[in-house]
């Protein structure tokens, strides 16, 4: 609901909608009106970190790129305005939200083309960014791996005040690496490479762990903090998930 008016006070009114302000300069009742707001504000929080670069079919970057534009395209339909917050391990770039098929056109240009300063992953620095920033209710799509120091504080209070879904996107080999030897791995948030013994069972659940810790963390983070959530694998449909997601809520 929005603030529409002021207007005097009639006999049935809800006494909790008297401006007492405007009463006390006028020395008699009125009070506020609203009326339900239809157009809505939706906001992309879009990880670029480098580990959105992987994938053994398709790439995360990639998955997430498509969802993003199909929200977004969605929104225009709508006639509802769209922005996004691009992050890594610090606030890349922002897009505030607006209305039209240019601007959303503009905004799948960036996913496509940005090229992120940082590597790393930083979901709570985005999400204290976006608390920062957007005063008014708004939808907020969070996409990621959700690789990242905790964020569980911020998640509350972003949740409380905006309507907030987490798209989790993954690919099915980081939880479950296969044995192929040695292999020379590249982290591609570091930079750093090393030779990897993955016929070693103790190397395989030391790598997985920290995939599977990821899941937990988002599963347990967002049910806390009463906010909706799905995960999306890199080789699966995300329209079908996206469609039974709507579908259920």
């Amino acid at each position: 609901m929005s603030f529409a008016e002021v207007r005097k006070y009639q006999y049935g009114d809800d006494v909790r909608a008297i401006d007492w302000m405007v009463t006390a300069r006028l020395n008699e009742p009125y009070i506020k009106t609203f009326e339900e707001e239809r157009e809505l504000t939706m906001v992309l929080l879009v990880d670029v970190s480098g580990s959105e670069f992987f994938g053994s079919q398709k790439r995360k970057r990639e998955v997430i790129t498509e969802i993003c534009a199909t929200l977004a395209f969605s929104a225009i339909q709508n006639n509802d305005k769209v922005g996004i917050l691009f992050f890594s391990d610090k606030i890349e770039k922002f897009i505030p939200p607006k209305k039209g098929k240019q601007h959303t056109l503009h905004i799948i240009r960036d996913l496509i083309e940005i090229e992120p300063e940082g590597k790393g992953t930083d979901i709570g620095l985005a999400l204290e960014y976006l608390a920062g920033i957007m005063k008014k209710k708004a939808i907020v799509f969070l996409l990621s791996d959700f690789v990242s120091p905790t964020y569980e504080k911020p998640l509350k209070v972003i949740a409380k005040r905006h309507d907030v879904t987490g798209i989790r996107v993954f690919d099915s080999i980081e939880e479950n690496i296969p044995n192929l030897g040695l292999v020379l791995a590249s982290d591609t948030e570091t930079g750093e490479e090393n030779w990897i013994n993955t016929s070693s069972k103790k190397i395989r659940t030391a790598y997985n762990g920290i995939h599977i810790k990821a899941k937990d963390d988002f599963k347990n983070h967002f049910a806390k903090s009463g906010a909706g959530r799905f995960s999306v694998n890199t080789n699966e449909s995300y329209v079908k998930k996206l469609l039974t997601y709507f579908q259920q809520r």
